[in-house]
């Protein structure tokens, strides 16, 4: 079964090499990828603030084999948008509304099923936006605490979350830990273009987005391909989507109803994210 998967990503990197012609750091060998034991199905775990040494509350998943003595697993960190927020040292049960989207949703109702194992951090945040120096000491405590194969750690979010993916590239750059990111229905610093040169984007919008203007995502992906990265950027646009792109995004449902005028939704995100490494 693992020999198709890969067979079927290596077909999926042919058809990207062909439509694409800048993607200087995708990675054809996946053997790190490929020794790790399968994942039916791990644990997701609640961890208020105060609980733990990490900056955030957040939620925690580790696949079924998952040990102290267990191989590095990438890393997947979710960034939640403006209405997930909440204290959760000062009532646990805000953590919940991290369940509303993206991976921990995915996990929650058991649709979690990526082609490789992944450890998903959930962070909350407890009011304003995503500060980039946080994120990176929250990534830095992930790094201390699990066996984390550093890398391949990818970032994702929504709406705030997108635009924390975006702030976090634009101050750390190559500094950054994230190989790649995929931020859904955001935008970020347009002067901040070279800093992904070794950052992998593919963004994703509705087209019509009210909440969040759509050039954002086009102008973001456009300000950074200007600055020549090593792999280029992609954006990929619902036509008569709200701002509501980010279900069909994550779990794949939105591929064929995305615009022909802009980056085909033609694999799944993780399969594009386990593409690249550091």
């Amino acid at each position: 079964m693992r020999n198709f998967i890969y067979l079927s990503l290596l077909c999926g990197l042919f058809f990207l090499s062909c439509s694409n012609d800048q993607d200087d750091n995708i990675i054809i060998n996946q053997n790190d990828l490929e020794s790790l034991p399968i994942d039916t199905g791990g644990v997701q775990t609640a961890k208020v603030i105060g609980s733990t040494n990490a900056i955030y509350g957040h939620y925690i998943y580790t696949p079924s084999d998952y040990n102290n003595a267990s191989p590095n697993y990438p890393l997947l960190v979710f960034l939640h948008g403006s209405g997930q927020v909440g204290n959760s040292q000062t009532n646990p049960d805000v953590l919940t509304n991290l369940i509303y989207t993206g991976p921990p949703s995915m996990i929650e109702q058991k649709k979690w099923s990526p082609t490789y194992p992944m450890i998903v951090a959930s962070p909350q945040l407890t009011s304003g936006s995503w500060n980039a120096d946080d994120v990176h000491s929250f990534i830095n405590y992930l790094i201390s605490t699990y066996n984390i194969n550093t890398d391949r750690i990818y970032l994702t979010g929504y709406s705030l979350g997108a635009y924390g993916c975006y702030s976090y590239i634009s101050k750390y750059g190559a500094d950054s830990y994230a190989r790649a990111i995929v931020p859904i229905a955001g935008g970020g610093d347009v002067n901040s273009g070279n800093k992904y040169t070794t950052t992998a984007v593919w963004a994703f919008h509705g087209g019509s987005d009210n909440a969040v203007p759509t050039s954002r995502s086009i102008d973001m992906v456009s300000a950074i391909n200007a600055s020549n990265p090593n792999t280029k950027a992609k954006v990929t646009i619902y036509p008569g989507v709200g701002h509501d792109s980010d279900t069909r995004t994550f779990d794949g449902t939105g591929m064929n109803s995305e615009s022909i005028d802009y980056d085909a939704f033609n694999m799944d995100i993780y399969d594009w994210m386990f593409l690249y490494k550091k």
